[in-house]
């Protein structure tokens, strides 16, 4: 993320990028965002019985979802303690879903195996999107659905990402936000496609507090905000906070102490070639 340094250890950045998405509270954190996930799901059509990966699933924000659905459900993500939460919150509901530790850029799945593979501002922070896309499109069967719903560099998150990246210095990998970009979205899956539908949309961030208590709600539970803040020293800390609650502040649309603020995502609908 934006306060890591590449190196040529690719294992150590791998350690890093683990470190930073387990730490806070990203399954309280996705709670707020299941209502838009439902949404996302909802447009794809998938049909009861399909084959279906979440790729970087979190906690199971779109997977259970899809297995409530009727979908036979596989996620994975980098996350150990994420997996767990997923597995807890899937056995709580009785439901036949399957989640694994995980790497987005080395899938541990044969060709072929699934109908659908979906990514929900997931895949798009793997520092390799070569391979991510690769990936993606490997495990999708012929004439599958791989679908995914990526930050825009346009969009709120984009410019919030941006006022981070002020404080903490940038971490040499390709931004994340790329993936929100069409014509690069095209480059990286235009060769595994027979079609490619990109349509931008908009999530809502939904909060009922106020813009500063928005701002130390992803503090305690968005990993990357999280390491972030913890790698300032309190000055830092207290300047990100300002920039960060007047970026929120400004785009605003909630009243009497709520928060909602629309943040542009491009989703990506593909037919496996």
């Amino acid at each position: 993320m934006l306060q890591l340094e590449i190196g040529t250890d690719m294992a150590s950045l791998k350690s890093r990028l683990r470190t930073t998405w387990m730490a806070g509270d990203y399954d309280l954190f996705s709670r707020y965002m299941e209502n838009d996930a439902r949404h996302f799901y909802e447009r794809l059509g998938v049909q009861p019985g399909a084959r279906l990966l979440d790729v970087a699933c979190g906690s199971g924000q779109l997977a259970l979802i899809a297995a409530r659905a009727g979908a036979q459900v596989t996620g994975v993500d980098i996350a150990e303690n994420l997996i767990e939460r997923a597995r807890a919150r899937s056995e709580a509901e009785n439901l036949p879903a399957l989640f694994q530790a995980g790497d987005a850029e080395s899938l541990p799945f044969s060709d072929d195996s699934f109908d659908v593979v979906t990514s929900i501002y997931g895949a798009m922070f793997a520092p390799r999107p070569e391979l991510v896309a690769r990936e993606l499109t490997r495990v999708c069967a012929p004439g599958g659905m791989i679908a995914m719903a990526n930050w825009t560099g346009d969009g709120f998150v984009g410019k919030m990402f941006k006022t981070i990246a002020k404080f903490i210095a940038p971490s040499g990998m390709p931004s994340p936000l790329l993936w929100g970009d069409e014509g690069t979205v095209k480059q990286r899956l235009g060769a595994w496609a027979s079609k490619l539908r990109l349509v931008r949309r908009h999530h809502t961030f939904d909060y009922p507090f106020s813009p500063s208590g928005v701002v130390d709600f992803f503090r305690r539970h968005y990993g990357p905000a999280n390491r972030a803040f913890a790698s300032l020293d309190r000055e830092g800390r207290k300047s990100l906070h300002e920039e960060l609650k007047d970026l929120w502040s400004l785009h605003n649309r909630g009243t009497h102490g709520f928060t909602r603020v629309p943040a542009e995502y491009l989703e990506v609908i593909a037919e496996r070639a």
